[in-house]
């Protein structure tokens, strides 16, 4: 389910280097801003980025991830000491326990089995109150964002804290259908050594996230294709956003 950036120490910081606050963070904090949603939750955290500041903006807040490397870069950061760090995933979570909810940073394009990813929502539909949000992010498959995935359109160079530079790049394999897509990043040092992480991505469309949504007992009440809210298929992002709400359970 995860990258290997997530578990080794070593990619844990090339990862943290390359993920500085993006206006993706912004558009989050904005959303958060916009009900009363005290306590949140934030699902595939990673190395804390948004837990940190969604704490320090006065939330309580759960940061949940499997990788320990990655909770341990997280820790250390200043202001982490606000946040609560749990190492697991969607099976941790506990009943009614959330206003909110984020999969940000396409967390859930690494859920790749329809089991995962239905298991995954209706656990969150759990541990959401009523009307609670679910917010989260995934490539819009629409815009085939694979086709630049190769060396020539992705190599770049990662500055470390201590001032050396990684050249990263990335190889992506599409299966026949183009429902998923293989990934290999590759990290290449300056002594010469060479590290790789696998993973597969899963890329559902909007139909797809609408009717897995509504299944686990969500309504969807915004869905955008970028950072600046534009619809789906009218923004450079390439992106569906979703912003859904929890529903009532109905029966016993």
């Amino acid at each position: 389910m995860w990258h290997g950036e997530y578990r080794d120490p070593r990619l844990v910081e090339v990862y943290d280097a390359e993920h500085p606050w993006g206006w993706e963070d912004d558009f989050f904090m904005r959303v958060l801003a916009d009900r009363m949603t005290p306590r949140v939750l934030d699902l595939g955290c990673g190395t804390g980025r948004l837990a940190i500041a969604m704490a320090g903006a006065g939330h309580d807040v759960t940061a949940v991830d499997p990788a320990r490397a990655c909770l341990d870069a997280a820790r250390r950061k200043p202001g982490a000491a606000r946040v609560r760090w749990v190492e697991g995933s969607f099976e941790t979570l506990s009943p009614g326990a959330f206003d909110a909810a984020f999969l940000a940073g396409h967390v859930t394009e690494l859920m790749v089995t329809d089991e995962e990813w239905s298991g995954a929502l209706h656990a969150l539909r759990d541990s959401l109150v009523v009307d609670g949000r679910l917010i989260l992010d995934s490539r819009d498959p629409a815009a085939r964002p694979w086709r630049q995935w190769d060396r020539a359109g992705t190599e770049r160079s990662i500055v470390l804290s201590d001032g050396s530079a990684v050249v990263a790049w990335t190889e992506g394999v599409p299966a026949a259908d183009e429902s998923t897509v293989s990934v290999v990043h590759h990290y290449l040092y300056p002594d010469g050594l060479e590290l790789t992480s696998a993973a597969v991505h899963r890329f559902r469309d909007e139909t797809t996230l609408r009717d897995t949504l509504r299944a686990a007992g969500f309504r969807v009440d915004q869905l955008y294709g970028g950072w600046s809210r534009e619809p789906p298929g009218l923004s450079d992002d390439g992106e569906l956003i979703v912003i859904a709400v929890a529903e009532p359970r109905i029966g016993p």
